[in-house]
């Protein structure tokens, strides 16, 4: 028997390290926790993703009391951003950087990786678009940022064809 280990690679920032464009993303992603519904968890996750053209697509969990009807923040950033980057039926974009961020029920910052889900459906875009790998950020509740630099960090052995 041969046993062998998986981790994650990530870096940790301070928000305030942060290049400007990464701190402008995280700000996007923690004002859209203002659209959340979550009336169910009371925790609102907003989610922010960069497209190399410069432009920022938000998005906030929405939740449903017909459980497991509501949709991650992250999903409904990627697939409204994969409506957006395609043109007749062309990708003519590019998902650059997601950036997370979460707020519990009295509005305080706290952490959220995605779930299993949300990675499998970020893993799909970095596979079937073959370019350059799309960086996750994940603002943290004491305010330092989780940077991976490729969705396969965040999910090593993914599935995929």
């Amino acid at each position: 028997m041969c046993k062998k280990e998986i981790g994650n690679r990530y870096k940790i920032q301070h928000y305030s390290d942060l290049a400007d464009e990464d701190r402008i993303l995280i700000d996007n992603a923690s004002n859209a926790t203002s659209n959340s519904y979550a009336p169910y968890s009371e925790f609102s996750v907003g989610c922010a993703v960069l497209i190399d053209d410069g432009s920022i697509i938000t998005s906030a969990n929405q939740e449903n009391c017909a459980y497991p009807s509501g949709m991650c923040a992250e999903r409904i950033a990627l697939y409204y951003a994969g409506c957006v980057i395609r043109k007749n039926g062309t990708d003519y974009r590019n998902i650059k950087t997601i950036a997370i961020s979460a707020k519990d029920k009295y509005s305080n910052l706290a952490t959220a990786f995605p779930c299993g889900a949300c990675r499998q459906a970020m893993i799909e875009f970095e596979v079937q678009r073959k370019k350059q790998p799309i960086r996750i950020l994940v603002h943290q509740k004491d305010n330092s940022v989780a940077v991976f630099e490729s969705v396969k960090d965040l999910l090593p052995m993914s599935f995929d064809f």
